[in-house]
């Protein structure tokens, strides 16, 4: 089953490669979505894929890469939209 999910990740998480680790991540786990920098220094990101895949991203984003400081991932769980076919760092 298809799903979406809305990320918010706070912390350190800014400056430490974590869009780029997170693109890495769900290109390989086929995830459709994007991810951005908010000037709050968090971190925003839609996931969209199958359940397990989407769950796997998620719990990569609980930890991220080795420099990030992660505090706090805040998911919302969306309506599955299928708008769109890639992944993007915005």
């Amino acid at each position: 089953m298809k799903i979406r999910a809305h990320v918010f990740i706070s912390g350190s998480v800014q400056g430490v490669f974590f869009r780029s680790e997170t693109k890495h991540e769900a290109n390989m786990h086929h995830i459709d979505g994007w991810i951005r920098n908010l000037p709050d220094e968090r971190v925003e990101a839609v996931f969209e894929g199958e359940e397990q895949d989407v769950t796997k991203l998620i719990e990569f984003c609980r930890t991220g890469p080795t420099n990030a400081r992660v505090k706090r991932v805040n998911v919302t769980w969306e309506p599955y939209s299928g708008e769109y076919n890639s992944f993007e760092i915005r």
